[in-house]
């Protein structure tokens, strides 16, 4: 079994909490914030979530997401790379949910698409007059805006993101259930 396999494998193991939390840990090893991880902070990491691989494991992985020959590996990519694949079933079901979304059909989800067909009023920030409905539907956008903040998200960032859900569930009628009754399908 290739490393990377080895690693997902025991990742998923762990539920819903493995893929996040080893993010959550590699986010804070990367001290200086460069979006990048050498092979001591990479060991470090896996043996503070208990997934420790044998060092020829760890070197693989190295070289295998080393981009630019530098001896660190992209942070992001990586973690994409440990999501198993999704099926189509499960890509179908979040680009309908995106296209709900997308009122302007633009490809991007701004706050103006959430209003009329959302309401930020019951927010506990709205209710306390600490937020506006826009601060609400902005809250709302940034946990799927990747990266940047940007107030827009795009169809791969939401893609990515439910990638993420994904790896923890664990049949395609069970997610596809899930997106359904989330987002009224």
């Amino acid at each position: 079994m290739e490393a990377i396999e080895k690693l997902r494998a025991k990742c998923l193991e762990r539920g819903a909490s493995g893929i996040r939390g080893l993010a959550r840990v590699f986010r804070r090893l990367d001290a200086n914030r460069s979006g990048t991880l050498d092979a001591d902070e990479l060991h470090r990491g896996l043996e503070e979530m208990g997934l420790a691989l044998e060092p020829q494991e760890i070197e693989q992985i190295c070289q295998r997401w080393d981009r630019h020959g530098d001896g660190t590996l992209d942070l992001e990519e990586f973690l994409r790379a440990l999501r198993p694949p999704m099926s189509q079933a499960r890509k179908d079901i979040i680009a309908a949910a995106f296209a709900k979304l997308d009122r302007s059909g633009d490809g991007v989800v701004t706050v103006g698409d959430l209003r009329g067909i959302y309401s930020g009023r019951d927010h506990p920030k709205f209710q306390s007059g600490e937020w506006t409905e826009d601060d609400v539907f902005q809250h709302f956008l940034d946990n799927f805006d990747a990266g940047d903040k940007d107030g827009q998200v795009t169809a791969a960032e939401f893609l990515d993101y439910y990638s993420g859900v994904s790896a923890s569930v664990d049949t395609d009628e069970e997610f596809v259930a899930m997106m359904t009754s989330a987002w009224q399908l």
